[in-house]
């Protein structure tokens, strides 16, 4: 389906499709970002100015003992509390600031993120999401996207903050006491070899969370879209039972990560404690001893809170990390699925207004089983020619291939072999927008979204008049139920149109279809679940909807066959028999047999 032309924000898919190998991931954040690489500059600086802001108590503290207090000197300690005073501002206003910018860019960045996200899931094939849940697709769009919101507006300050703040402090306890220092750092080999096991062990337990939340989604979406057949069958308790496993599945995943971190952080506290006590223990002797001032030892261990914090933040800062790259994960998993069918460079827009003619030129349609992995035919060397403004029903039983072939018409899926036209033009020659803009299509249920029956009868032409929508729904029948709606055509419809009735639903997606005023119309099954004073509407409105259109009608309902100008039976994928309604069962051939049960059934 051909799309508007990406802006620099919109672009994200294609940007991010250019990282590969190693590192994707981090290039691929990095690639998030880039757009606002000044305002990120900005934030750098900002960090800078309160890292070192923050870092100045330790030293201060030192001054103002062994200059100040000890040395009696009150000008000294004057000149430290205003500087101190100072750094505390400083800190305060390089705060606000990358708190500010940072939270600027990750919300834009994230937009553009879900922007091209929902852009590419636009692009994608009807087949897509025939072989997806809906839930775990929107788990990426949700679930996965705050994981990553996470990692870019609070951990990367942290991440940066904390490495500044961890080489400064190394940087101010060698300047107080190399000895000291080195006795500190002793701690190293015990921090780096705790950090690398967490890490090993916390990567495949954060990938699960984003698993099983993604399961517990799908699994929530489809029960309350399904709840009236779950009622229907008193099904609750299954319901409530396979959801509880799942949610079993998702504390499970997420309490090996609790106890991974309540191992870890604690035990890096224990450590920064013991060495705490090392350094009060031996370097009070060397104050005892005259080897070392108070004033370096008090700003010594004041500098130690510098060193040890940012470990235990760079360590948090990991656990999120890892979400978030998680998250990316699924993410990229999303981004890389390439929609299976796309517009060609060259491809060219249909004629406006159509003429209508439909071809199908040894048109053969196979797909691979999700069952067994086999090759199964849907369709086998069709040729059919439907001349424009004729209506064509097509019949058969379950499996025969009529909606494969109606699918083909809306290029919903490209033949194997052969070729569909319309108008002499292969359909892989020419732009999908210009296809769909002149063909409506009619399902079996028809889905209205949110909002007035009004917004739904013009949902395929916006810029339909308030005349127009009202003329659509007298044509198509529905002007008598609409007026009965507690406001008309500006009625609520609810989630899924479920304030209205089958019937309704019904109706108002013929009055869809009738103000789009396309060319070629496909009704499948569109009478099929409706009752039989509903029927006889739609009936009315399916004759002022076939008239001078093409139109393709799979039906099982004798009514809406008879109205067709020619009837084609499909058995097996093949085209068995074509004719009248009159010269099919006179040939007493499939048509015949399937009529007569149909009149059984009727009579019945």
């Amino acid at each position: 389906m051909s799309t508007p032309t990406p802006t620099r924000r919109d672009d994200v898919r294609r940007r991010l499709a250019r990282t590969s190998g190693r590192g994707r991931k981090l290039r691929g954040l990095l690639v998030l970002l880039r757009p606002y690489r000044l305002r990120l500059a900005g934030m750098f600086v900002a960090l800078l100015l309160g890292t070192a802001a923050a870092l100045a108590p330790a030293p201060l503290a030192q001054k103002a003992i062994d200059d100040g207090i000890l040395a009696k000197d009150t000008g000294t300690l004057t000149l430290v509390v205003v500087v101190f005073v100072a750094s505390a501002l400083v800190v305060w206003g390089a705060t606000f600031l990358q708190t500010y910018l940072t939270g600027w860019v990750g919300q834009r960045a994230l937009q553009d993120l879900r922007l091209s996200m929902f852009r590419h899931l636009q692009t994608q094939p009807v087949a897509f999401y025939e072989r997806r849940p809906a839930g775990t697709v929107i788990s990426r769009m949700t679930n996965d996207v705050e994981a990553l919101n996470q990692l870019v507006t609070e951990s990367v300050v942290t991440l940066f903050s904390a490495s500044l703040t961890l080489i400064g402090s190394i940087v101010i306890l060698l300047t107080f006491d190399v000895e000291l220092a080195l006795l500190t750092f002793l701690v190293f080999p015990v921090l780096a070899f705790g950090s690398f096991a967490f890490r090993i062990a916390s990567a495949d337990a954060y990938a699960r969370t984003r698993e099983t939340i993604g399961a517990i989604t799908g699994s929530l979406q489809e029960s309350l879209s399904g709840i009236r057949v779950v009622r229907s069958f008193a099904q609750e308790d299954r319901q409530r039972r396979d959801f509880a496993v799942l949610n079993t599945e998702n504390r499970d995943a997420n309490m090996k990560t609790v106890y991974l971190n309540a191992a870890y952080f604690p035990a890096v506290e224990f450590v920064s404690a013991v060495a705490t006590v090392g350094i009060l223990l031996y370097g009070g002797n060397q104050v005892l001893d005259d080897e070392l001032t108070i004033g370096v030892l008090v700003g010594f261990i004041a500098a130690m809170n510098g060193f040890f914090d940012p470990i235990g933040q760079l360590s948090q800062v990991y656990t999120t990390y890892q979400a978030g790259m998680a998250a990316l994960d699924k993410i990229f998993e999303l981004l890389d699925v390439d929609p299976e069918m796309t517009d060609k460079p060259d491809a060219v827009d249909l004629p406006r207004p159509l003429r209508g003619e439909i071809a199908f030129e040894g048109v053969s349609f196979a797909y691979r089983s999700a069952e067994d992995g086999e090759i199964r035919y849907a369709l086998r060397d069709v040729d059919l020619r439907i001349p424009a403004g004729q209506t064509v029903a097509l019949v058969g039983a379950t499996g025969a291939g009529k909606s494969t072939f109606a699918k083909l018409v809306s290029r919903f899926h490209d033949p194997t072999t052969g070729a569909v036209t319309i108008d002499g033009l292969d359909l892989r020659d020419v732009r999908a927008r210009s296809l769909r803009s002149q063909m409506g299509i009619v399902p079996q249920e028809g889905f209205l979204f949110s909002g007035t029956v009004a917004d739904n009868i013009a949902f395929g032409r916006p810029d339909a008049t308030r005349e127009e929508v009202e003329a659509a729904a007298r044509a198509a029948g529905a002007a008598d139920v609409v007026a009965r709606l507690p406001a008309g055509l500006d009625t609520e419809v609810g989630e899924r149109g479920v304030q209205l009735s089958a019937g309704q639903r019904q109706l108002v997606a013929f009055a869809r279809a009738l103000v789009a005023d396309p060319r070629i119309l496909i009704l499948d099954e569109a009478t099929a679940n409706v009752d039989l004073h509903t029927e006889t509407r739609l009936e009315e409105g399916l004759r002022r909807l076939l008239h001078g259109r093409t139109a393709i009608v799979i039906a099982h309902r004798l009514s809406t066959i008879r109205q067709a100008d020619r009837i084609v039976v499909l058995d097996g994928g093949r085209i068995v028999e074509q004719g009248t309604h009159d010269e099919l069962v006179a040939a007493q051939g499939a048509y015949a047999d399937l009529y007569r049960d149909w009149a059984r059934q009727a009579a019945a």
